[in-house]
């Protein structure tokens, strides 16, 4: 497989892990899948992070994403993985 293609999958399947975090935390059904209010959200967090706040969003967001993952692993069943 040449270099782009490598490449090319791997950004594919980053902004495929990014879209499910975005139905993950319920931001889909929660904007009624506007695409318009998603964006300006983006676009709001990311002024957030690139301000004086910047630092300590980024670590409060950090605690409640890491909370997040650990009880969503907490509630799958022990079954074998793939």
């Amino acid at each position: 497989m040449r270099t782009w293609q490598v490449e090319r999958r791997k950004r594919t399947r980053q902004l495929i892990e990014l879209g499910g975090l975005v139905v993950k935390a319920g931001i889909v059904e929660l904007t009624n899948d506007d695409r318009t209010i998603i964006y300006g959200a983006m676009l709001w967090i990311a002024a957030k992070l690139q301000s004086d706040e910047g630092e300590q969003a980024r670590d409060l967001w950090t605690v409640k994403g890491r909370q997040a993952f650990h009880a969503e692993r907490r509630e799958e069943p022990m079954g074998p993985r793939t």
